[in-house]
């Protein structure tokens, strides 16, 4: 008898994981359908911008859309309530201003959800009949328009859970106490150069069951977080196949995510990271698109809890391996002695006058043996000598920007604002 059932539960449990993976390829597929194409530049869009989209909301009868509260500078929050049943889920964006991914994706499932007729009214029947969505996004508006991780009060907001001391803070407790939401998902962008574990790869995803306590105990609330990683993990690995990575869970008692997992919300951190040639993040706002609608429907129908925590482990931890760019093997001279070394420049990003755009500020972070490391982007100079543009020798320091050149017989280049170009 027992091996009866083990055998009906593995069939049970390979039947939902194969519908699980069929609706990731199929929210895959349709994801332009439902991108909301007002919205392609990260710093460009601005709490002036999401107005239109609220009222586009108001005016569709699945939605219940209210102001939820008022930013310090008095900008309206707004909570968009989806469904009619159990359990309740809360979700929130941009509680770090210049962290915009999810607010992206957060409108695509708006628009997911207003649509029909498609392939997906089960999916949207389920979610609505089976449990109760609340969504947040951009919490931090104040921040969105200096495009800036803290409030206008200059205060980081994840670490303001128990003083309180913003009233987008308060707000977010008041939400939590009064909805008490069964999960929440606390959505972030992290640094692009995070690497999977020691690898190569750079982390595109990364997950976190938020600790709720120093000893980082897993009780049933965390239990369940982790079991919803896991099948969002699996779910992106067809589409970034090594770049899922588990955040650090060591306890801050003064953020929000442990706190809110102390309060009783089974709490799901996830941080949209780097992928090659995104800089917008169009293609993580995809991913952010897949795994949060991939996991409602698993808390919706419950089939999350077949799910094995001790997968969520064997997701690697986020490693501090990359840089954008490393120059390997090349030369450079100093008192008249030549040496070999590796270079290692950051790009980042710096904003303009009125927060809507970038350029970017090169630095070099690192040179030496850096073997252990890896670039983004790399190239192996093959002995080329460090100069500068009229060919005398230079000497990089820490801190210095990313421009000089390469020369040697054999190929030579030009490093422009950390960037690689051939001579």
């Amino acid at each position: 008898m027992k091996h009866l059932f083990a055998v009906v539960f593995l069939f049970c449990m390979s039947e939902t994981i194969l519908a699980q993976n069929n609706l990731a390829q199929r929210l895959f597929d349709a994801h332009d359908t439902f991108k909301e194409k007002s919205v392609v530049e990260r710093r460009a869009f601005k709490h002036r911008h999401l107005l239109p989209l609220i009222d586009k909301a108001k005016s569709n009868a699945h939605f219940t859309v209210t102001e939820a509260g008022k930013s310090f500078e008095g900008r309206s929050i707004f909570q968009v309530k989806y469904g009619k049943g159990a359990p309740p889920v809360l979700l929130w964006s941009q509680m770090h201003g210049d962290e915009a991914t999810a607010t992206m994706a957060m409108l695509d499932i708006f628009n997911f959800l207003s649509a029909s007729g498609d392939g997906f009214d089960d999916l949207r029947k389920k979610l609505q009949e089976k449990s109760t969505l609340y969504f947040i996004p951009m919490l931090n508006p104040d921040g969105v328009e200096r495009w800036q991780r803290r409030t206008a009060q200059e205060i980081d907001m994840n670490r303001d859970a128990l003083r309180l001391q913003c009233p987008e803070s308060k707000l977010l407790k008041s939400l939590q106490q009064t909805l008490k939401p069964a999960v929440g998902f606390n959505l972030h962008d992290q640094s692009p150069r995070y690497s999977v574990g020691e690898s190569k790869e750079v982390a595109a995803i990364s997950f976190l069951a938020t600790a709720y306590n120093e000893e980082r105990t897993i009780n049933s609330i965390r239990e369940r977080a982790m079991q919803l990683i896991v099948g969002m993990n699996r779910e992106l690995q067809k589409f970034v196949p090594n770049q899922v990575a588990r955040y650090s869970d060591e306890f801050e008692p003064r953020a929000f995510g442990d706190n809110i997992a102390k309060w009783g919300t089974s709490l799901v951190l996830i941080e949209s990271g780097g992928y090659k040639n995104d800089p917008e993040k169009q293609y993580l706002r995809k991913m952010n698109f897949i795994a949060i609608l991939t996991a409602l429907e698993a808390i919706a129908d419950g089939t999350y809890a077949r799910e094995n925590r001790n997968d969520y482990e064997k997701i690697p931890q986020n490693g501090r391996n990359h840089y954008d760019l490393i120059i390997r093997n090349a030369k450079t001279e100093l008192n008249g002695q030549t040496y070999t070394v590796d270079i290692a420049i950051n790009r980042n990003e710096v904003n303009n006058a009125d927060a809507t755009a970038f350029s970017y500020r090169s630095s070099v972070e690192d040179f030496g043996d850096l073997s252990v490391f890896y670039g983004i982007d790399e190239v192996d100079a093959q002995g080329a000598m460090l100069v500068d543009a009229k060919g005398k020798p230079v000497v990089l320091r820490l801190g210095d920007r990313g421009n000089f050149e390469l020369r040697s017989d054999k190929k030579s280049w030009k490093v422009e604002s950390g960037f690689l170009k051939s001579l």
